[in-house]
């Protein structure tokens, strides 16, 4: 069947108009497009990132970010289990990730009122830094005081092992035993810090992801300012 010219001079404007949306560099996109596109991509990130998380099993079923016995402890596992202690530690494996997975969901206020101070500089910044910028931006912003609002969270259901409290009881001796792995001294303290590295793994996975496909993210202004990068 033949196209009428009309037709073809319809689908002209159109084919130019999709050519010039991925023509565009960063430097054709205005302040407030790159801040505004950055910022909902850096939502959408850290939402999902926490959701997962958060969710049950969030940590204990991805074995990305799955949070294992302390060093310590698992080079003691052989002689643990000969004394009866496998299932207590297979127990602090569980309670060491549903502590983490009830630590997250803490996070999601700290990531968006880190996005909202993110200044137009910091935005053209972090999407000219790399794969991970996004990441690092978070982790600066947030760490030291998610740290802080993690470990009584994480305390709480750690404290209910034996075999923790056991092992925070040794581990207090340490100095002595010339041991200086500062995150294993106690499990809370252990699994906070792992917790904040699978909460940042995630992050990252996310954020992959959106610069992969921008348009994946149904968002046309994420699509806009990442596609730019392409």
């Amino acid at each position: 069947m033949s196209v009428s010219r009309r037709s073809i001079a319809l689908l002209i404007p159109l084919s130019l108009l999709a050519a010039s949306a991925y023509a565009l560099s960063l430097a054709d996109l205005s302040n407030q497009d790159a801040s505004g596109g950055l910022k909902a991509a850096l939502e959408q990130g850290a939402n999902l990132a926490v959701s997962k998380l958060g969710a049950e099993n969030g940590f204990l079923n991805n074995e990305k970010v799955r949070i294992p016995l302390p060093k310590i402890l698992e080079q003691a596992r052989p002689l643990l289990k000969m004394t009866g202690k496998g299932k207590q530690l297979d127990e602090l494996v569980v309670q060491m990730n549903h502590a983490a997975e009830a630590a997250v969901p803490m996070a999601k206020p700290l990531l968006l009122d880190a996005v909202k101070s993110m200044s137009i500089s910091d935005a053209k910044n972090i999407l000219t830094g790399g794969d991970t910028s996004v990441t690092d931006f978070f982790r600066e912003k947030t760490s030291p005081k998610l740290a802080t609002q993690f470990l009584p969270i994480v305390k709480k259901v750690t404290d209910r092992s034996d075999l923790a409290n056991k092992y925070n009881s040794t581990m207090a001796l340490a100095p002595k035993m010339g041991i200086k792995a500062q995150e294993q001294m106690t499990v809370e303290g252990y699994v906070t810090q792992r917790a904040l590295d699978g909460l940042y793994t995630m992050i990252a996975e996310e954020e992959k992801a959106i610069r992969a496909d921008p348009l994946g993210t149904g968002s046309k202004l994420i699509g806009k300012v990442f596609g730019a990068l392409k």
